[in-house]
């Protein structure tokens, strides 16, 4: 199971102010982590419809993706998976726009993932929390992601203000998910969160969660 002290990593550099953002085929863009949870996607899936193309770019350059960029051209998203795997469910066809966080001169696949790997950049733990699995498990594709409820659960309780935002801490929504994992809460599904939620956020204010990134404590 996925470890909960905060781990060794390489901050991601935040995008260049004068730079061009480089533009992509969202269907291509290789991921960094084995699940994502519905319910955020779900959740995600309005920001894209009904709007215009103009619009829908103007905000995905709002909203540049981290990328890494290897010999042979291909592209691994260090970010961003829940809200890319919503758009592709609104338009198959749609592009994303990115910024080059690492260039790795190497072709080869397994060389790439380990340079990821070295800076913290993978999360290697399927949807029943259950690894790490070797970087070659990793899914091709958004569409190909995992569903893992507790990772639905943990946006659920950020939304509503019992976990706080720790944008620095990579996979720090997966690491609640895994301590959530050790406790005994009701049957759900993401989506039908609602019975975990009574006992999950209790259980996140609780002195026993203050071991991880985000504890925001009795409320």
């Amino acid at each position: 199971m996925m470890p909960l002290q905060r781990p060794g990593f390489t901050p991601l550099p935040a995008p260049p102010p004068a730079s061009p953002l480089l533009e992509a085929p969202v269907a291509q863009l290789r991921p960094t982590q084995m699940c994502v949870g519905l319910a955020e996607v779900r959740h995600r899936i309005p920001d894209f419809t009904g709007e215009s193309l103009k619009e829908r770019r103007a905000y995905l350059k709002r909203k540049p993706v981290p990328l890494v960029r290897n010999g042979a051209g291909r592209l691994w998203m260090v970010d961003r998976h829940h809200r890319l795997r919503a758009l592709l469910q609104v338009d198959p066809e749609a592009t994303a726009f990115g910024y080059v966080v690492l260039e790795v001169a190497t072709t080869d696949h397994r060389l790439t993932l380990q340079a990821l790997q070295q800076r913290g950049w993978l999360y290697l733990y399927n949807r029943h929390g259950q690894g790490p699995w070797p970087p070659e498990r990793l899914p091709h594709r958004l569409k190909s992601l995992q569903d893992d409820a507790y990772r639905s659960l943990v946006w659920r309780l950020k939304q509503e203000g019992y976990i706080a935002a720790e944008p620095l801490v990579p996979f720090h929504e997966f690491r609640w998910g895994a301590w959530l994992r050790r406790c005994s809460l009701p049957a759900f599904h993401s989506l039908y969160l609602d019975p975990a939620l009574p006992m999950a956020r209790q259980l996140v204010c609780s002195r026993a969660a203050s071991v991880l990134a985000g504890w925001r404590g009795r409320r």
